[in-house]
């Protein structure tokens, strides 16, 4: 993601921001620039505003420009797990280290690119970059996900998931031990204020509800737990887990400086419910612990 940057002078003071930044980036479409703010991209002096916000003199105005979508998606042989497949749908279960969807630094080694190798058609609703992605997890987050073939079955999947009826739960490892066996993390996710990169629980931030179970009380201190998603906001069980003292072990962005290397969070998807969108039939999947993240499990049950 690219960065721009600005000073409002004097004589630009009290012109809309939108207007502003049509005017310092002639490359870019008045839409584009929509999109930018839609995607809480434009802060001022470190602050989110909106479109119709009134410069003032010295505002130091930050913006971050989305990397352009290639052309063309390559299809690539690369091994994939699939769980389940039929005409409409697939459920793969992703490896951790693999991408879900090309973007900067990732154009030829995804999910989507092995995808588009495997699969003849691939539904079209989230464009180029995303063919049949209904929903999506992080690069090192292993696990369960739902693939569409085909337009209609991906839009009843996104209203499924919209409404909450798509249900999801993760397996993870976090640093500390968590006194109480259950717990839900009810708290609004946005954009960090302090990091664009990042996300953050901020007061003007989506609803965001994480549910959450002690599985085992680990050495170390380690605590092993189940998560249950009523939403699906980015980073959520990672941001969630942080904000309540207990960093999933090995994340590189949300985690402690000192952690032990794991080569990602120690986090899987591991279980996915949901209704067919074409027969109804009521379809559940479990997908057991990846080899690395179980083999992490046993070396702190053996090293304290």
């Amino acid at each position: 993601m690219m960065q721009g940057e600005y000073i409002v002078k004097k004589q630009e003071e009290g012109v809309r921001l939108d207007k502003g930044l049509a005017d310092w980036n002639d490359a870019y479409s008045r839409s584009q620039i929509k999109n930018w703010f839609d995607q809480q991209l434009v802060t001022v002096n470190g602050k989110v505003v909106k479109p119709n916000y009134k410069c003032q003199e010295n505002d130091h105005i930050e913006w971050h420009i989305p990397e352009p979508e290639p052309l063309q998606i390559e299809a690539k042989n690369i091994p994939i797990s699939i769980v389940f497949e039929d005409k409409d749908l697939l459920v793969v279960n992703k490896p951790s280290g693999m991408v879900v969807h090309p973007s900067a630094g990732h154009y030829d080694d995804t999910l989507v690119n092995a995808l588009l190798y495997h699969c003849d058609d691939l539904s079209g609703i989230n464009g180029i970059k995303r063919p049949g992605i209904v929903h999506r997890i992080d690069k090192d987050t292993s696990g369960l996900l739902i693939v569409a073939k085909h337009d209609q079955a991906h839009e009843r999947l996104a209203d499924q998931l919209n409404e909450r009826k798509i249900k999801r739960e993760y397996k993870a490892i976090v640093h500390g031990d968590i006194p109480h066996d259950y717990g839900t993390v009810d708290a609004p996710i946005g954009r960090s204020e302090k990091n664009r990169q990042l996300m953050d629980v901020v007061e003007n931030g989506k609803p965001a509800v994480t549910h959450f179970e002690v599985m085992e009380r680990l050495p170390g201190p380690y605590t092993l737990i189940t998560c249950k998603l009523e939403t699906g906001r980015t980073h959520q069980i990672r941001v969630h887990m942080r904000y309540i003292g207990f960093p999933i072990l090995g994340d590189p962005k949300y985690g402690q400086r000192k952690t032990m290397d794991v080569n990602g969070q120690a986090l899987h998807a591991f279980y996915l419910r949901f209704t067919h969108p074409m027969t109804g039939e009521d379809l559940e999947f479990e997908a057991p612990l990846p080899e690395k993240f179980a083999g992490v499990l046993e070396n702190i049950r053996k090293s304290y």
